[in-house]
């Protein structure tokens, strides 16, 4: 089993049964959690229903293009999108890619290739701060973002999937300003993106559950708020 994958979340839409079942046993058998879908429809419900950490998505769906769902994806969130294709011309690819697709395997494919670009998609997403398992670190605030586990002094810090994907895009941007609107944008999508209020409080909650799970008071100030503007994560 490949380092720090263990619960990572995957939705896999294939319309092939025989080709959805092989792949979600290959990917199970390397610790990923995975749902699965045989429709357009059938996808976009469950990508809504438990916003995966990654996408793997054919294009040639029997309800719809799979270009569709790329275009409903990526207007709420930055969810790494995975194409497998049987479409073999390029302006296949460059129309998925440009749409917001992360990579692009055409059929037929190696297990062991589509296994290191799912690798590689979800250390991408989890910001250039962070190590080959996966894990960002600020300080001795740790989130193991394929496992969604968060210490803080290596105390476990529970919180809800929302909060942790919260906490995810202020400490992958650490040191930098994340305004209201990228912050909602990233987690509740496009069409909250005026709705700060949702981010003053689920900030709050998050600094009260840091707060009570650190036992050397590092927590404090770790969240600092510019007025009017967002939220920064403090370096230490």
């Amino acid at each position: 089993m490949s380092p720090g994958v263990e619960g990572a979340r995957l939705l896999l839409v294939e319309d092939d049964a025989d080709l959805r079942a092989s792949l979600v046993s290959s990917l199970e058998a390397h610790g990923y959690s995975v749902r699965e879908a045989g429709t357009a429809r059938d996808g976009l419900v469950a990508w809504a229903a438990g916003r995966p950490d990654l996408l793997l998505l054919d294009l040639g769906l029997p309800d719809e293009d799979g270009l569709g769902v790329i275009i409903r994806v990526r207007r709420e969130a930055t969810t790494p999108i995975l194409i497998l294709s049987a479409r073999h011309q390029e302006r296949d690819r460059v129309e998925a890619l440009d749409l917001g697709a992360d990579d692009y395997l055409t059929k037929p494919f190696g297990v062991t290739e589509m296994l290191a670009r799912v690798r590689a998609l979800l250390r991408r997403a989890a910001g250039p701060s962070a190590d080959p398992a996966g894990r960002v670190a600020v300080g001795n605030l740790v989130l193991d973002i394929a496992r969604h586990v968060v210490t803080i002094g290596g105390a476990r810090v529970e919180l809800t999937p929302r909060e942790f994907e919260v906490l995810k895009v202020l400490v992958t941007h650490a040191g930098r300003l994340v305004t209201h609107g990228r912050l909602l944008r990233a987690v509740w999508g496009s069409a909250y993106s005026e709705e700060s209020h949702y981010a003053h409080v689920y900030v709050s909650q998050i600094r009260r559950k840091l707060s009570a799970a650190d036992a050397t008071g590092s927590a404090r100030g770790l969240i600092v708020a510019e007025p009017g503007v967002g939220y920064r994560i403090a370096e230490p």
